[in-house]
């Protein structure tokens, strides 16, 4: 009995340290699961109250992990989303696991986080898991608009062809009648004509969109392009009491683009800057040189401004904020643009006026 009762000891003991061991085992994995997760990890307990959390969650709170620990899950992200926060904990009382799309503002536009939690996982605890999807977003707009443009595109060849045929008809015989006609019917032909011209440019715009053009890249200085188009533009501003303020810096780089290409775009953005100035004012032109492979041009208005739910739609077929106006103009630049590589950022606030930021990219070496 007595050999018999130390051989239960012995594998009790035996059996004790390998159950020991695989706990150290089992708590060594989850801690290198936790620890190395590519999604942030939050764990959390009946009060609330963060126990734990993985580099990567602190990354994205942009805190430290010793500063975390022992907030309360409500205070995610300073308290910004704290009823989409509540939301997402009431549905998680309910259902038991949840998930959410939350989109916090910063400083060069909202980003954008999945938060996924299951509660009760493990020792009372609860797990939050929170993702930063805001480059999938911006990819996934970024498709839906390829995929627009260029249904847009294919409809605009067949119709603009259609209407400028017509059109070019239509001209030479109004100009025939004008020759014929009494002088104090010359306003009514100067009507026609300017918006038969306003036709024909809306026509160019849906070519442009609807057919690669042939560009022809080539090292440009900015600022030539630049005062090309304001001189282009000066007795038009002059007619509305606008004003140009002209800021360059001294040292820039040149540009790698279609200087003719990039004259519509900056066109299309001043004209706009213009009609949205109905009393007059400056519009402001800034070139900097930027730390970066890109030179940053900016054009300012005084105008009204655009409220913010409106601004993520520029560039869209059709969206337009004026009341007369197709649209097409600014996307024809965001399309010119994104072939030259670069970028449009825009930025505004109602009652002071609008920014629009291009990126264009330096020269090649």
């Amino acid at each position: 009995m007595e050999i018999s009762d130390e051989k239960m000891t012995s594998g009790e003991g035996t059996y004790a340290k390998q159950k020991h061991f695989h706990f150290e085992q089992s708590d060594a994995l989850y801690r290198s699961l936790f620890e190395e997760a590519i999604d942030g990890m939050i764990l959390w307990n009946r009060e609330y109250e963060i126990v734990d959390v993985n580099p990567v969650a602190a990354m994205i709170l942009n805190s430290y992990r010793e500063d975390i620990i022992g907030k309360n899950i409500r205070a995610l992200f300073d308290g910004r989303i704290k009823d989409e926060v509540e939301s997402h904990l009431e549905e998680l009382e309910k259902m038991g696991t949840t998930d959410s799309m939350v989109s916090i503002p910063a400083v060069n536009g909202n980003k954008y986080f999945e938060i996924s939690s299951k509660g009760n996982v493990t020792s009372n605890l609860s797990l939050t898991v929170i993702r930063n999807v805001t480059e999938k977003i911006a990819l996934q707009e970024q498709l839906q608009k390829s995929d627009t443009l260029s249904v847009v595109g294919e409809l605009a060849a067949g119709i603009a062809h259609e209407i400028r045929n017509p059109m070019t008809a239509l001209k030479g015989f109004i100009q025939l009648l004008e020759m014929s006609m009494k002088e104090d019917h010359s306003m009514y032909f100067k009507v026609i004509m300017s918006e038969l011209k306003r036709i024909e440019s809306t026509i160019t715009e849906f070519l442009i969109l609807a057919k690669p053009q042939a560009i022809q890249f080539k090292n440009s200085d900015m600022r030539t392009v630049m005062n090309e188009t304001l001189e282009l533009l000066n007795g038009q501003a002059l007619m509305n009491n606008i004003q140009f303020k002209i800021e360059y810096d001294e040292q820039l780089p040149q540009s790698f683009c279609e200087p003719n290409q990039m004259k519509q775009v900056f066109i299309n953005i001043i004209k706009n800057a213009m009609e949205v100035m109905p009393t007059g004012g400056f519009i402001t032109v800034k070139i900097n040189n930027i730390p970066s492979e890109f030179i940053h041009i900016v054009i300012e208005d005084e105008g009204e401004g655009i409220p913010e739910n409106k601004i993520k739609r520029l560039g869209e077929p059709f969206y337009t904020t004026k009341e007369r106006g197709t649209g097409l103009g600014l996307m024809v630049s965001y399309k010119i643009i994104k072939e030259h590589k670069g970028k449009i950022e825009v930025e505004s606030k109602v009652g002071v006026g609008t920014k629009f930021h291009l990126y264009i990219p330096v020269k090649k070496k």
